[in-house]
């Protein structure tokens, strides 16, 4: 008889315990991410990862006993799709904070509308005037490496190289005005001199005619700022007209899938890339090592592909923002103070992250590593 009251209160007390643990609330992160659309190859692995983490989270008890929801909406790779998504996520949802948009043009369209709902947003997207200037920021980080940080980056190595004269070629949307820009605002500061000034449109299939042109100015060097689709088209144009001069892609090369899509004509093409394309190339003592280690082995497991340069944003942005709730709970002021004023030294897949009041990004030229494409991979440069 004693046993069976034992047994019987045991019983009670982990069912009572288990439906506590089951009735707290859980904490809604929303994400908006293009999934569909034209910039899919960056929303499909932020999706990825952002599913993957959840059920991690969850699985090792959720945040102090709360589960974590992430209510993933697709934008479409659409401004007004992402502002639509961004009011429902707000007004519907009632999200503790928001991951993204995939874009910087996304991102820009729905800033009024995070702002006005004083909701913390990370974006995923590269643009400086996504999170300057900070005083008209206040809700808005990002974790995606600036895009003049880029320009600095190609620059140092440029000119160690004795590259003087560079011909650039850009997408016309708002990733490519933003590298065109820190191209041509950073370009004086290394000595390097724009020779030539190229553009293309997102749905545009062949890019001869402006490389043909680039190199006609004497370029020492093209460099190509776009993500998508147009990336390997000038790889492939590039290569085909045997130019002579290196091509340079911007961070958005950052896939695997680029070198794929491009085959042998991306042999030799370099950029400046985040550590999570070429972790296992780290020595072990770097700060990112151990973090780049576990979240690529852990995506590859899942997904069978790498989470590239764009599923690692995902995993910044989620990651801070679980950091902040554990530390001050489910307060939408209290987790915008925390990013601003606890992300120190943190180790990202990004780089080493320092926000403050005067930087919501907190990343420079030093999160990168100049990388080449060998033998259909990624191989260091020093």
């Amino acid at each position: 008889m004693k046993f069976l009251l034992l047994f019987l209160a045991i019983f009670i007390f982990l069912i009572q315990h288990s439906t506590s643990a089951e009735s707290k609330e859980p904490y809604k992160i929303g994400a908006i991410l293009s999934v569909t659309g034209a910039a899919s190859f960056l929303g499909e692995p932020e999706k990825n990862a952002l599913l993957m983490l959840q059920e991690q989270i969850n699985k090792a008890g959720g945040i102090n006993g709360h589960p974590i929801e992430v209510i993933i909406e697709d934008s479409k790779s659409d401004e007004t799709q992402a502002v639509l998504a961004a009011k429902k996520l707000l007004e519907k949802d009632n999200v503790l904070a928001i991951i993204g948009p995939s874009t910087t043009g996304e991102s820009m369209a729905i800033i009024p509308i995070v702002t006005a709902a004083k909701t913390p947003m990370i974006s995923c997207a590269t643009g400086a005037s996504i999170t300057q200037p900070v005083s008209e920021r206040y809700w808005i980080f990002k974790v995606a490496q600036y895009d003049f940080s880029v320009a600095e980056a190609l620059y140092t190595y440029m000119k160690r190289q004795g590259i003087t004269k560079v011909g650039i070629l850009t997408i016309t949307t708002g990733y490519g005005d933003s590298g065109r820009k820190a191209l041509h605002e950073m370009s004086s500061k290394f000595g390097i001199t724009i020779v030539a000034d190229e553009r293309y449109g997102p749905k545009d299939t062949d890019m001869t005619t402006q490389l043909t042109k680039i190199k006609a100015a004497g370029a020492q060097a093209v460099i190509n700022w776009s993500v998508g689709p147009g990336q390997v088209i000038v790889t492939k144009n590039w290569h085909a007209l045997k130019m002579g001069i290196p091509l340079y892609q911007s961070h958005g090369w950052g896939s695997k899938r680029n070198i794929e899509l491009a085959g042998k004509a991306a042999e030799g093409v370099i950029a400046p890339l985040g550590r999570i394309v070429v972790w296992d190339k780290l020595p072990d003592k770097h700060p990112q090592k151990a973090v780049l280690k576990k979240f690529s082995l852990d995506y590859e497991a899942r997904f069978k592909s790498e989470p590239g340069t764009f599923g690692g944003h995902a995993y910044d942005a989620f990651m801070m923002i679980v950091e902040a709730l554990r530390k001050v709970g489910p307060d939408r002021k209290k987790i915008r103070d925390y990013l601003e004023n606890e992300i120190k030294n943190w180790a990202g897949t990004g780089g080493i992250f320092n926000m403050s009041p005067t930087e919501h990004c907190g990343l420079d030229k030093t999160a990168f590593e100049m990388v080449i494409v060998k033998n259909g991979d990624w191989e260091l440069l020093k």
